[in-house]
């Protein structure tokens, strides 16, 4: 049976169902809010331009590239500013800190970096993407924001990065019926810089989110990454799946916390087959 490499995760690949057992049963070890607590917690936490402090730590666990398993987790800390009466502005930053094995393809969080043709395994942070969100503090039946998306080559190693400077706009829209909440998040950039010898980036991404609400602080999430490498050949990451969630109390502190399971249907050569992504978000309700 084949063993991943990675030193935190020599199990073999059919052991993946252990973090779905820890989650299940860490997410019953605590206490769930309130019923309209947890119903405007979880409302806040699927709003990706809440007015509401949140920060996430969303790791990914690809598995079946042609150079290995990829682990990403990314720190992605949401701080809202009031402008005034009328506007806000959420600030999105998301720092990736990055396993890989070798160059992989067709991950959204380092387009072009495959083209190294790497097989040495790394580990560090990649390149740090900023967005900010233009909102109106005043919410209708439709919420939405718009904004510059920026990335910057902060990567440790080239094998963790596209060593360029890109930037590009970025908007999310998205309705609240209850119990659900449906929306879509879409940017595309382009690289302005950078180092010469490397490719340049032109990558859209649209994330779908489509979340559920249950009792007792559950939910049924799918928030696929979509991604399209303009410059490569074959252009287009698409997954498909879906996974559970569950807001809860530790102590007084309010958590979200999910649990998901992605295949690709389609992807360019060398990228993973599917990914299993897990997910904590600290909530700091105003």
């Amino acid at each position: 049976m084949m063993k991943t490499k990675h030193p935190l995760f020599k199990i073999p690949a059919s052991g993946a169902i252990a973090p779905i057992i820890g989650f299940a049963l860490l997410a019953n070890a605590f206490d769930s809010a309130n019923a309209d607590e947890a119903g405007d917690l979880a409302k806040a936490a699927q709003n990706p331009v809440a007015s509401m402090i949140s920060v996430p730590l969303d790791t990914s666990i690809d598995f079946g590239a042609d150079n290995g398993t990829a682990v990403i987790s990314n720190f992605q800390p949401v701080v809202p500013i009031s402008l005034n009466e009328d506007w806000n502005l959420i600030n999105r930053p998301i720092l990736p800190i990055v396993y890989l094995e070798g160059a992989v393809a067709g991950l959204p969080s380092i387009p072009e970096a495959a083209d190294l043709k790497l097989k040495d395994s790394k580990f560090g942070i990649g390149d740090l993407n900023y967005s900010a969100f233009l909102s109106p503090a005043k919410a209708g039946d439709i919420i939405w924001g718009a904004g510059p998306s920026v990335t910057f080559p902060t990567a440790s190693d080239d094998l963790l990065g596209a060593g360029k400077w890109s930037l590009g706009p970025t908007v999310v829209l998205l309705a609240q019926p209850k119990p659900w909440s449906l929306g879509v998040l879409a940017r595309n950039i382009w690289s302005v810089g950078g180092e010469s010898d490397r490719a340049q980036v032109n990558q859209f991404l649209v994330q779908p989110f489509v979340n559920y609400n249950l009792s007792d602080g559950w939910f049924l999430t799918f928030d696929p990454i979509m991604t399209a490498n303009w410059k490569a050949k074959e252009k287009w990451t698409v997954p498909l799946g879906a996974g559970v969630g569950r807001i809860f109390k530790i102590g007084e502190q309010p958590v979200n916390m999910r649990l998901r399971g992605y295949y690709n249907t389609v992807k360019p050569k060398g990228a993973p087959d599917w990914s299993l992504q897990f997910a904590i978000q600290l909530l700091f309700p105003r």
